[in-house]
Order: structure tokens, then C-alpha cells, then sequence
């Protein structure tokens, strides 16, 4: 079965970096786009970043664009968000999805906290 596991979340400093792994299994992971998404307190979850198959494609928040890299290495099933020039507004559980045959598969989250 799919799993998606999440890590690399923490607390750090306003302007700082934190970088966030998702190991992935149960799927072909060369072949799928892969999503981070994040919800912060007393909102709905909201898109990221996205990466193609290859990693060749890639698209981001307007909120996080010039800052966060997402990035892929299928040999190891993993996706990365190197988060830089954080802000408290990030703030948040981050999360990898993958789309696949139509169903969202989620990870349990990582929690980051940004403080000012």
C-alpha cells in the first residue's frame, strides 16, 4: 500500500532554513507528480509546491515562490522542500500527497513553527 512519510519539521528562527524529506513506498514513485501541501492553524490545507515525474517541472505558491525549492531523487523514493527565508506566516504541518488512480495518499505531516 502507499505510504508517505514526512520529516525534517521543527522550530526555527524567523529567516532561517529547515529542509523536509518524504519517503515514499506501496507505489512507482518515478512515475507521479509529487505534492507538498501545508495547513496552518484554523485553516484548510493549501498547495505548495508541486514536481513532475522527472523533476525537470515545477510550480509553487505564490506565497513561497524564491524561497522554497522542492526537489525530487527517485532512486532514493524521496521528495524534498528546502525552506529558506522562513517567515512566521509558514508556519504549519507539512505535508506530501501523491495522486494516483484518482485518490489523494497523504503522510502523517511534520510540523513547522517559525517564531519571530
Amino acid at each position: 500500500q502507499v505510504q508517505l512519510v514526512e520529516s525534517g519539521g521543527g522550530l526555527v528562527q524567523a529567516g532561517g532554513s529547515l529542509r523536509l524529506s518524504c519517503a515514499a513506498s506501496g507505489f512507482t514513485f518515478g512515475t507521479y507528480a509529487m505534492d507538498w501541501l501545508r495547513q496552518a492553524p484554523g485553516k484548510e490545507r493549501a498547495f505548495v509546491a508541486t514536481i513532475n515525474w522527472s523533476g525537470y517541472s515545477t510550480y509553487y505558491a505564490d506565497s513561497v515562490k524564491g524561497r522554497f525549492t522542492i526537489s525530487r531523487n527517485n532512486a532514493k523514493n524521496t521528495v524534498y522542500l528546502q525552506m529558506n527565508n522562513l517567515k512566521p506566516e509558514d508556519t504549519a504541518v507539512y505535508y506530501c500527497r501523491v495522486v494516483k488512480g484518482g485518490s489523494s495518499y497523504w503522510g502523517q505531516g511534520t510540523q513547522v513553527t517559525v517564531s519571530s
